[in-house]
């Protein structure tokens, strides 16, 4: 009996090991021959591999239900297939050949899908590519995204612009958890290097549905990179010189996968000098910021859970003029020393057909400035050195938990539905004998539902929400706001290859502390700013229509919005000046934006390896009284042209030229002066050779290549007449170990 029972346990085990089991061979169409290095991937599982010399392949340890399932391939067209688990039989996929660049999934919209089948229209960029074209950093790379811009204050301080909206109006999400480090001013950027994030992706327009209030003018997405396929281990070092700033970093990560763990750790340092125009150095726009990140996953047959970990310490200088010339890169006085901790949980539970996702994240920023020292017996730089000595004056604490739990409802005939809670706890505190900010408690509350219906012609998304935020001021002083929101939107192919997206959709975004309760000068700014505790929430409704045409050797897009904004905050001179500060103040009007993007991309055959790319993007902001908005980006044309190549010494590769043409910015606010336009010529090209039978990618770019001196109608600088980096050869290399 014992022998007959536990045969029966193994063989139950052994059923239920093959029902969790994902496995067959990808073949070309043509020629019905297996293909090697397929990528296989379960987008809601975050499990793939690759195939083998004979296009098999097998993926164990699934949940039973439905999944979706995605093969791609450099040269080939990239293929969704839904699949129902256990399989009845191993699968037999073929792909065709295709000349139309692989697709990548979508993360930042709920029901994972590829671009071509999304009712939203995202744009997504890999991170490696935004370095490749010389981007210094993050908020420096994003603006090769069309309809994608960014506030600076120097080089280290950048805050993204989408289609004319920016700071609180823009949500950015790190790790799957909101990041919460613009709140309490222009001077404030992201706190997060572009080392360890994959790719970015920008939704457009109003996102309160899916992410609540903040997400008014849309949304930016952070990939982490992914683990390691399972059973390996991948090791790199990289290196990259800015020949502008003799500036560089460096860093190294390794991950490791085994069937159920797996890890991931990297580590980066970055430091730059001043910036360099033609004519001087632009003083006190050097920094240097430490980053590391670590990541620890579990996957069994009904859960997976992961967690990360990332720590960026970042020492900014804040620029006030032209001093003197150097390459140090110690910042000096006025300065931020800035520490954001960042602790995400991200956890899914698989049902028959249905899953429950669990988002937990934790974000603790330590925000430190330092102002000009007063004492003339005492030596500044030695001040400098020892931070204990020379006391911040203004400092800041902003910790902040949120969670986002989500059931993924099974698919009922055509339906697919989301519902879900998400909700925030943040608490600010201050330390420094200046107080801009209040101490303060703020709480958030949403519950939302959206649903993807598939018909023969047509995807619909439909959804609603609602939210709650209350704030709660050492003060006293407390405010209630409440918002309903709700969105809608259509895909369908109009003709043959010619795919529409048309989005209604209203968002909202509650004041935040910084507009209610500011009293306070902003040194990067150099204006004292008032609060306004009278302010109301922003309330938007938002149209989007979105065509794309693509076959094989050409594709064109054109989008177009109008966003409608009532009770639209913004910061206005009074006429007064404080400690010889003009006095900006908190005021609210309806505004409207309108504009959007189109361009093309041309490979033609028989030259696939050929391409020409171009784009178009506007955007105008008007208040109701017909008067411009401040810090509206130009209007801009890019233009590229780029080939790829492969050959026995050298893979990927690639060479690129490329003009950037921004035009001249006269829409502007009552407080701003016009801006110039400008054209900005930029190349490069890179690829992968073998180094001790290891891949060594290697990238060469120059930027401003023509030492254009140019001023960026959203620098903060501009007021100053201070230009932008000039000329700049960086140089990169990844050695994978």
């Amino acid at each position: 009996m014992k022998q007959i029972i536990t045969f029966m346990l193994l063989f139950a085990t052994a059923i239920t090991y093959s029902q969790n089991i994902l496995e067959g061979i990808v073949i070309d169409n043509d020629t019905k021959e297996g293909l090697d290095y397929v990528n296989v991937y379960l987008p809601n599982l975050e499990k793939g591999t690759i195939t083998k010399e004979n296009g098999s392949f097998k993926i164990t340890n699934l949940p039973s239900g439905n999944h979706k399932v995605i093969f791609s391939m450099i040269g080939y067209g990239t293929l969704s297939l839904n699949v129902t688990l256990p399989l009845k039989e191993p699968l037999i996929i073929d792909i065709a050949v295709s000349a139309i660049e692989m697709e990548d999934i979508i993360i930042s919209t709920p029901f994972h899908k590829l671009q071509s089948e999304n009712v939203m229209k995202v744009e997504q960029e890999k991170i490696s590519d935004l370095k490749a074209n010389g981007a210094v950093n993050l908020a420096d790379g994003i603006t090769n995204i069309a309809g994608v811009e960014s506030i600076t204050t120097g080089l280290s301080i950048g805050k993204p612009v989408i289609r004319g909206l920016s700071s609180n109006r823009v949500l950015v999400y790190t790790q799957g958890v909101r990041l919460e480090n613009q709140q309490f001013g222009d001077e404030h950027g992201l706190g997060i290097s572009d080392s360890g994030i994959e790719s970015v992706e920008v939704i457009k327009g109003p996102a309160s549905l899916l992410y609540g209030s903040d997400a008014l003018g849309g949304v930016l997405y952070l990939n982490p990179e992914k683990f390691a396929q399972d059973n390996t281990t991948q090791g790199d070092f990289n290196y990259n010189y800015f020949s502008n700033t003799e500036g560089f970093n460096t860093g190294a990560g390794v991950k490791s996968s085994g069937d159920k763990f797996k890890f991931i750790f990297r580590g980066n340092l970055t430091e730059h000098s001043d910036y360099n125009t033609k004519a001087y150095r632009v003083t006190n726009t050097r920094f240097r910021e430490q980053d590391f990140k670590a990541g620890l996953g579990y996957q069994a047959t009904q859960f997976k859970t992961e967690f990360r970990y990332n720590v960026n310490n970042a020492k900014l200088g804040i620029p006030e003029g032209i001093g003197e010339q150097t390459t140090l890169k110690t910042p000096l006085l006025p300065y931020q020393n800035v520490t954001n901790h960042v602790l995400s949980s991200k956890s899914t539970l698989f049902f028959n057909n249905s899953s429950l996702d669990i988002n937990l994240g934790y974000i603790y920023n330590d925000r430190k400035e330092f102002e000009e020292h007063h004492d003339h017996d005492t030596d500044l730089e030695e001040i400098h050195e020892d931070e204990d000595v020379l006391e911040a004056a203004l400092h800041m604490k902003l910790k902040t938990a949120n969670y986002d739990v989500k059931y993924n409802f099974p698919k009922l005939k055509k339906f697919e539905t989301i519902v879900g809670i998400q909700g925030m706890n943040q608490i600010n505190t201050n330390y420094g004998e200046e107080t801009l900010i209040p101490d303060a408690t703020t709480n958030d509350f949403g519950i939302f539902a959206t649903s993807h219906i598939h018909f023969n012609k047509a995807d619909v998304q439909i959804g609603a929400r609602y939210d709650n935020r209350l704030i709660d001021v050492s003060s006293g002083f407390s405010k209630n706001f409440n918002s309903f929101n709700g969105a809608a939107g259509i895909k369908t192919d109009v003709f043959t290859n010619l795919t529409m997206r048309l989005n209604f959709a209203s968002g909202f975004r509650a004041p935040n502390l910084s507009e209610l309760t500011s009293d306070g000068t902003h040194e990067g700014t150099n204006r004292y700013e008032i609060g306004n505790s009278q302010l109301k929430s922003e309330q938007n409704f938002q149209t989007d229509l979105a065509l794309e045409y693509k076959n094989d050797h050409f594709e064109f897009f054109v989008n177009a919005f109008y966003n409608k904004i009532n009770n639209y905050i913004f910061l206005s001179p009074n006429g007064e000046f404080i400690d010889n500060d003009p006095v900006y103040v908190y005021l609210q009007d309806n505004a409207k934006l309108y504009g959007g993007e189109m361009g093309f991309h041309f490979h033609p055959h028989p030259l696939d390896w050929l391409h020409f790319e171009s784009s178009f993007e506007t955007v105008t902001g008007k208040q109701d009284n017909d008067s411009f908005l401040p810090l509206i980006p130009a209007n801009s044309l890019s233009n590229i042209l780029r080939a790829e190549f492969d050959s026995k010494s050298i893979t990927k590769g690639y060479a690129f030229i490329k003009l950037r043409s921004t035009f001249s910015q006269n829409n502007i606010s009552s407080f701003e002066t016009t801006t110039e336009g400008y054209n900005l010529l930029s190349a490069g090209f890179g690829g992968t050779i073998q180094l001790l039978k290891k891949d060594l990618n290697i990238s060469i770019s120059g930027n401003n290549l023509t030492d254009q001196e140019y001023i960026n109608h959203l620098s903060r600088l501009k007021t100053d007449n201070i230009f932008n980096m000039g000329r700049n050869i960086s140089l990169g290399f990844i050695y994978n170990l």
